[in-house]
């Protein structure tokens, strides 16, 4: 397909797909002639990548030609490509002081002996949790945090989730957008669905019927 062909499959404008193939983002296309190319599905799936990273995953161009590199990079394994991608989407925002950091990363790298986890012990994700921990143990509500295992324990099931939509993508680069939209996008879904479960809980709970919106 001609850049216009792409652009138009791939909702990307035409002058932004020149950028990203000058960023190195984007996989130049087979020279036709002077000053044309020709594009192929292989485009049309690492733009959707670009997208994601740059869009739903709030990365610089930089960041992204990582991403892009470690994907391209045949010595590593899909494991270690689903990393990167993966900690394009991790969050990590200064909730507490350092004392209570470095307490609550103890916590949860304790908490990852405990369930025998498979994750590095410097694993951003360990970090990002440990934020929260240290703010909840902070205001006062340690409660929540004393069953840390077992709100881990909950989520084993939404990891299996997700690893089968990762895994039903046929290609690296649909594997790795599947990675970045879905914990990106997910994160927001899980926390929604959390708080209907606690409507729905809380009302049979406290025997309150749901309010009706109409």
């Amino acid at each position: 397909m001609r850049i216009g062909e792409l652009s138009k499959a791939s909702g990307v404008s035409t002058p932004t797909i020149k950028f990203y193939l000058r960023e190195g983002l984007l996989p130049k296309g087979e020279a036709t002639g002077r000053n044309q190319a020709r594009y192929d599905d292989a485009h049309l799936r690492r733009l959707r990548l670009v997208r994601a990273l740059l869009e739903v995953g709030g990365l610089s161009i930089a960041s992204a030609r990582d991403v892009i590199a470690a994907l391209d990079d045949s010595d590593l394994g899909a494991h270690k490509i689903l990393g990167v991608a993966q900690h394009t989407a991790a969050r990590s925002i200064a909730f507490c002081d350092e004392e209570s950091r470095t307490a609550a990363v103890a916590a949860v790298r304790a908490m990852l002996d405990r369930l025998g986890w498979r994750v590095g012990r410097d694993d951003p994700a360990v970090f990002a949790a440990a934020e929260v921990v240290g703010a909840i143990r902070q205001l006062g509500h340690g409660e929540l945090v004393d069953r840390l295992d077992d709100y881990a324990r909950t989520l084993e099931p939404i990891a299996d989730l997700d690893m089968a939509a990762v895994t039903s993508r046929g290609d690296i680069d649909g594997m790795a957008e599947a990675v970045v939209v879905g914990n990106v996008l997910g994160d927001e879904l899980i926390a929604a669905l959390r708080h209907l479960a606690q409507g729905d809980r809380s009302a049979e709970l406290f025997g309150r019927r749901p309010e009706s919106n109409r």
